[in-house]
């Protein structure tokens, strides 16, 4: 069988299935962007459908903001499966929390991170990059308070989204970009654990990229070296999905991990589309893309 953009069938079938997609940004306003919606022509295999974030733009007027989250929703209530969701910033430009995790129907409306498994071998961690952000939480909470505090350590700009003299690594210090906090990271330590005595292999999703080497250094997630040093302490993490950085990207990182940052459907010209889907097999992940999201082969090599 003949697959989109190159890839070929290896000829057994795989384990699962499951669609992709990232940074659709919709809203409603006449600025040559067009509402690219959400494919609902799957195959039948898919199980379950990834939004890495970033469901709304940030240009969508304030007033607009929920029916905009509703309407995308709605779109993606039309698939024939679970659709698992994520924070992004333009999500948290739009809405706070506490009406964005019910409306996008997380599963603990307390918290954005969260793990699940579609069959035994399989688990998915799926993090909340802007669990210490500047953006979506009360302006006196204290994680908004630790990364105000952050970003004028970092970044001396008066606009914090500007990584003007920023060297390096250190552009990623940006007020659209977010780290993940202690408590998460502890979550993520003891979820990894417990993955391991279950012999399951895992994928990591977030919005925000966690390696350089497939983003823009200023689209990183601020604590991704952090969050890294816990995934390399365990041999089960074999691939991070992300969005973030609209121009996609794959690298192997020295531990044997996959960072797929995947191609922004916000970006495509008229007429086309930025989507896939991801075939799991024993011995490796193949991504489908159609359009401007281009396939991928992540073998695992542990």
């Amino acid at each position: 069988m003949s697959y989109p953009n190159g890839l070929v069938s290896q000829g057994n079938q795989p384990l699962f299935s499951f669609g992709v997609i990232t940074d659709v940004q919709y809203a409603d306003i006449p600025d040559g962007r067009s509402f690219l919606g959400v494919p609902r022509y799957y195959r039948n295999s898919i199980l379950f459908f990834a939004e890495l974030g970033d469901i709304v733009d940030g240009f969508c007027p304030k007033d607009q903001s929920l029916d905009a989250v509703k309407k995308v929703v709605k779109e993606f209530d039309k698939f024939n499966g679970r659709v698992y969701h994520m924070i992004g910033n333009h999500c948290l430009y739009n809405l706070p929390r506490s009406k964005l995790l019910p409306l996008m129907t997380f599963p603990n409306v307390e918290r954005a991170y969260y793990d699940f498994s579609p069959i035994p071998e399989y688990r998915f961690v799926v993090f909340d990059g802007y669990d210490n952000s500047a953006i979506g939480w009360p302006h006196d909470h204290p994680h908004t308070i630790d990364a105000i505090n952050l970003l004028n350590e970092k970044n001396p700009n008066l606009e914090k989204n500007s990584p003007d003299g920023l060297v390096d690594f250190e552009r990623r210090f940006l007020k659209f970009n977010g780290g993940v906090g202690k408590e998460q990271l502890k979550w993520l330590d003891k979820t990894l654990q417990d993955a391991t005595k279950s012999n399951q292999k895992v994928v990591v999703c977030c919005h925000i990229p966690l390696d350089p080497g497939a983003s823009s250094k200023q689209a990183l997630l601020w604590n991704y070296d952090e969050v890294m040093d816990v995934i390399h302490q365990y041999d089960c993490v074999k691939v991070c999905l992300a969005g973030n950085a609209h121009k996609g990207g794959h690298f192997l990182d020295s531990c044997g991990v996959h960072h797929r940052v995947l191609e922004a459907a916000l970006a495509c010209p008229p007429g086309t589309n930025a989507f896939g889907y991801i075939d799991v097999y024993e011995d490796r992940l193949s991504l489908i893309g159609t359009d401007r999201m281009a396939s991928s082969e992540m073998v695992l090599n542990h």
